[in-house]
């Protein structure tokens, strides 16, 4: 039997192209909620975003019951988490985009605007690039080497080595992908990443962790 996925819809995701690439790489059920209730049902959960930290945390705070359910599924039933793009980043302690703001706290660093070391260097960090996994880590093995899209302009600094699942490189080294547990986030776009991010998805459809 097919297992339910709840995709969070908190105002600040591109829900359908999401919604599509899931359906592409093979979930039967997944649920488009905000509702706690069908959080705490979910076998799987994805949570998306874009736009700033500031207004993705503040989206998801305001509606309630949401972060506590999300808490009590992920951290404490263990249920297989994605985070995608800003839905990374609110795994952060906080982001510092428009003043500072809590995130999460699930995996412990800060979101960071992306420094312009060359005049050069394009902010936004926009289009395809490498994505180097780091071996043996926490999640690393859902995360294969290749191209992925991204589009951010903060990038996401974990205090913690070990919570870096792969990097890439714009103007330097910048975390591609962090992990830990049961938990995976990812700068990059999956929705928008053709085979490799259908790949992905593929697999994190088939984690046990």
């Amino acid at each position: 039997m097919s297992e339910a996925i709840a995709l969070i819809d908190y105002g600040a995701g591109n829900l359908h192209s999401v919604h599509n690439a899931l359906k592409a790489a093979g979930a039967e059920h997944v649920h488009v909620t905000a509702d706690p209730d069908l959080v705490r049902g979910a076998r799987r959960i994805v949570l998306p975003g874009v736009g700033s930290f500031r207004a993705c945390a503040e989206g998801l705070a305001a509606i309630p019951g949401l972060v506590e359910a999300l808490e009590e599924r992920v951290l404490t039933d263990g249920v297989p988490f994605l985070g995608v793009c800003v839905g990374m980043q609110l795994l952060a302690t906080r982001g510092r985009e428009h003043g500072d703001t809590d995130g999460l706290g699930w995996i412990a660093g800060e979101v960071l605007p992306i420094e312009r070391t060359d005049p050069a260097l394009k902010v936004p960090h926009m289009g395809w690039n490498e994505v180097r996994p780091m071996p043996h880590r926490d999640g690393a093995m859902l995360v294969e080497p290749g191209e992925a899209y991204f589009l951010h302009s903060y990038h996401f600094a974990c205090d913690e080595g070990r919570d870096v699942a792969a990097m890439t490189d714009h103007g330097g080294g910048l975390v591609a992908a962090v992990a830990r547990d049961n938990i995976l986030g990812v700068q990059f776009h999956p929705e928008k990443s053709q085979a490799y991010g259908l790949r992905l998805l593929e697999r994190f459809l088939g984690w046990r962790p």
